[in-house]
């Protein structure tokens, strides 16, 4: 029976998501937003769902109202749904409830989820009828499903709420610190997760605090480390992608041969493959299907620019941006690497900001913009010139300035973060391109 359904913050990369499924189930789907264009709506809109400005939607009774995370009980679409007297509930429970129809795998970590989201859903979609949430804004309901793969995120505990068969946890570091105190807080809470979780916890074993986890549920780990259960060995690493020998228990498993750059990537597969090989999939068909794997949005999203290559990546924390950066250096050996950055939220940066200089200095020049500020918190007490003083040779770039890119002819420029970092870089891809004489 098919339900009727009102998203409250639906542009939002979980939530659009979110409505993607429903809409796929059958449901009758609409939504409300800022009235500010997001990537993620042109998705919604070709489905031809719904979307109002805050305020004035239509919300009835006999609907089931969504409210996102970013918004709190005092947000006047929450006031008005109750108003109407239909039912509410937060996003993590609903996603709780939903997950639990199926065999699902919830994908945490403090990086590396939405990739590895979407590479198990890539691979496990080929195979067998498989739904999934992609924290890019993707999503895909199919009824029927076998497997149900979703992104599980750690701020202020929402994971909680779910109760996973699998889950996959890349790694655990000291993130959201306007929330987490600090790293013991942060493994506090994976612990509870991990313990909620049904049949198997897949860790990355090769991180220090995920080796601190405590948990009941059976527990396999990969990484590169040869103590883990899962192992890449033999790693060759060339501009056209990376190759390694997976050990299971101690036994030769596969080769896989992928189109991946940087270690990050090598143990987001290792999770992949470890999912895939306790569902009892043949290695010859991960294989070929990690290599059909084309990236999900805003992670690694490549496209030349005139004499240069442009890449839009969501790096926001000084770990991914080192990923992302040396990735870079794999993939294009040969060429200079500019690094754009937009620091998100003021707490993060201030928390995390001699690490944010050390991870930038890997990039021959460094552009940094105001720090964006989020729904959480719009000031604070640091600010960019802090960082900018930080870097080696770091200048501050504003959307009227990013013409001063082009004098890095046939570089690599990055453009990171959280924020509307994509706003600078359509910005300057739009600019006459000047030839430098």
């Amino acid at each position: 029976m098919s339900q009727r359904y009102h998203l409250i913050g639906i542009k939002g990369s979980g939530m659009s998501a979110l409505a993607h499924i429903l809409y796929d189930m059958g449901n009758y789907v609409q939504g409300s937003d800022i009235e500010e264009k997001l990537f993620t709506q042109i998705g919604l809109e070709a489905k031809g769902i719904t979307l109002y400005p805050f305020g004035k939607s239509k919300i009835e009774p006999d609907m089931v109202v969504i409210i996102g995370n970013a918004f709190k009980d005092d947000h006047v679409e929450v006031i008005q749904a109750k108003q109407a007297g239909a039912k509410c509930v937060r996003y993590h429970d609903f996603l709780g409830d939903l997950a639990s129809n199926f065999t699902s795998i919830a994908i945490a970590g403090t990086h590396g989820k939405t990739t590895t989201t979407g590479l198990l859903a890539h691979v496990l979609r080929l195979n067998y009828p498989t739904s999934y949430l992609i924290g890019d804004g993707t999503g895909k309901g199919v009824e029927n499903s076998r497997f149900f793969v979703f992104e599980a995120c750690e701020y202020q505990r929402h994971f909680l709420a779910y109760r996973p068969d699998y889950a996959i946890i890349t790694n655990i570091e000291h993130d959201h610190p306007d929330y987490f105190t600090d790293i013991d807080d942060v493994l506090d809470a994976f612990n509870v997760f991990s313990n909620q979780t049904k049949k198997m916890v897949i860790a990355c074993g090769d991180d220090p605090e995920v080796k601190k986890l405590q948990t009941s549920t059976n527990m396999m780990t990969y990484g590169l480390e040869s103590h883990n259960n899962v192992v890449a060995k033999n790693i060759l690493k060339t501009a056209e992608g990376t190759a390694f020998d997976v050990f299971i228990n101690g036994e030769f498993y596969h080769t896989f041969n992928t189109l991946f750059f940087g270690d990050h990537m090598v143990l987001n597969s290792l999770a992949v493959i470890t999912v895939c090989y306790l569902e009892g999939l043949e290695a010859s068909i991960i294989d070929k299907d990690l290599r059909l794997f084309e990236g999900v949005k805003r992670r690694f999203a490549q496209k030349k620019h005139h004499t240069q290559i442009i890449i839009d990546d969501y790096a926001h924390h000084p770990t991914e941006i080192a990923a992302t950066l040396k990735a870079v250096r794999q993939k294009f050996p040969d060429r200079n690497l500019v690094a754009v950055f937009q620091p998100h939220t003021f707490t993060r940066t201030a928390a995390f900001i001699d690490e944010f200089a050390q991870s930038l200095n890997l990039a021959d020049h460094i552009y940094l913009t105001d720090i964006f500020g989020s729904a959480r918190e719009s000031s604070g007490s640091v600010s960019i010139q802090t960082l900018i003083d930080k870097c080696h040779h770091a200048n501050l770039i504003e959307k009227e300035t990013v013409e001063q890119l082009q004098q890095h002819q046939d570089s690599v420029v990055v453009f990171m973060g959280a924020g509307d970092i994509k706003k600078y870089e359509d910005a300057y891809t739009k600019l006459p391109w000047r030839v430098k004489r």
